[in-house]
């Protein structure tokens, strides 16, 4: 007889040496790992259709076999990663618009909220996965910086929001791939080209186009919202955001996939929300905006950053990195034309020229980490 396993035949010689009994192969057995009788080789089976076995899909017999004539595959649809990348970036882009459009609402209460709704999002998570609420011993302490950086970089972010123009803060926040490869050089010992030092001073001229600092501009600084005093402490709050942010992208590395990212979700959540009602406390700002509007704008910023969230999340299931990363200044673009339809505000040739530098340097970075990963994985294959 012929024992079948896994699609392979092994001959089996029959006892005594009669002529063995040669029973059908069963369909429904394909497939699933255990053994099975199969006719012997040369002997057919009468009125029994002749089955192949396709090692392609898990051992489905040839009819049903994806290879099979006249078979289609399911393709997957092009360019999908970078259409959720797309969509992230206008979420994100629009709930910095509702942040904007807030009066009297601190930016550590906006962030309060976005915590208590990350929260409410990620909790059924831990529950379905069972993560715990604490992670592994060994990893609780970069899940604390990772949380406390992460709240600290939101927070900072949406204070740079309110008090600067909103395309010069998210200018800003996109020289965070530079600043990333700078810390993982320092603390991860990555390797640091020449190339990456050419894009960190890219990065670092455009954000001096855009804060203009008055001993290389002159004292009169045009094309600001507000005072220069305003826009020199949004500056400075969006470039500590991003350096934090970037101190979370280097944790997260280290840490790797040893824990789950709601896991690391849920502490950025927690801190975040403990950070807030602390920090607002002491300033004595905790107060429910006075009009619905305002309450509305808060309920759709949290949303809205959830959905930028998880479509984002998704892009980068189904799409490299590389150019998630390059489609994602999309939401430069979004901040500009937002800002200029809703808020009457044009950006000024600074603006635009820092822009171009800060974007350049963040595409070149994205670029390079995208064939470097695709050439380590040729490698690997061969």
């Amino acid at each position: 007889m012929v024992l079948c396993q896994g699609g392979e035949a092994a001959a089996v010689p029959a006892a005594g040496g009669k002529e063995p009994e040669v029973p059908l192969s069963r369909e429904d057995g394909a497939g699933t790992g255990q053994p099975r009788l199969c006719p012997a080789p040369g002997m057919e089976a009468a009125g029994a259709e002749e089955r192949r076995v396709c090692g392609c899909c898990s051992g489905l017999s040839w009819p049903r076999c994806c290879k099979a004539p006249g078979t289609k595959k399911k393709a997957a649809c092009p360019g999908l990663g970078l259409f959720y990348t797309v969509l992230s970036a206008f979420l994100f882009s629009v709930a910095s618009l509702f942040l904007k459009k807030i009066e009297d609402v601190h930016s550590v209460e906006v962030s309060a909220f976005r915590c208590v709704f990350q929260m409410a999002f990620v909790l059924p998570g831990l529950i379905y996965y069972k993560t715990g609420f604490l992670g592994p011993k060994g990893k609780r302490i970069f899940l604390f910086f990772r949380g406390f950086l992460g709240s600290s970089a939101m927070i900072l972010l949406y204070y740079a929001f309110q008090v600067m123009p909103l395309a010069d803060a998210t200018v800003i926040t996109f020289s965070s791939p530079v600043f990333t490869s700078l810390l993982a050089w320092i603390f991860l010992k990555e390797k640091y080209s020449i190339w990456d030092l050419l894009f960190t001073l890219f990065a670092i001229t455009g954000v001096v186009l855009i804060a203009r600092p008055p001993f290389l501009f002159g004292s009169n600084v045009t094309g600001i919202e507000g005072s220069y005093t305003d826009h020199l402490k949004g500056t400075i709050a969006a470039i500590t955001s991003t350096v934090s942010a970037a101190s979370t992208f280097v944790i997260l590395r280290k840490v790797g996939k040893s824990v789950h990212y709601f896991l690391s979700i849920w502490y950025y959540a927690v801190i975040g929300l403990i950070g807030c009602v602390i920090a607002l406390f002491v300033m004595n700002e905790w107060r429910l905006p006075y009009c619905g509007k305002d309450r509305v704008f808060l309920i759709l910023i949290g949303l809205l950053g959830l959905g930028g969230q998880i479509f984002l999340t998704k892009a980068l299931q189904i799409e490299k990195a590389g150019p998630v990363a390059i489609m994602k200044t999309m939401d430069v673009v979004f901040a500009f034309i937002l800002q200029i339809l809703f808020l009457n505000h044009l950006p000024t040739w600074w603006t635009v020229g820092g822009a171009l530098c800060v974007v350049a340097s963040s595409s070149g970075t994205a670029i390079r980490k995208w064939r470097q990963s695709l050439k380590k994985a040729k490698q690997n294959e061969i």
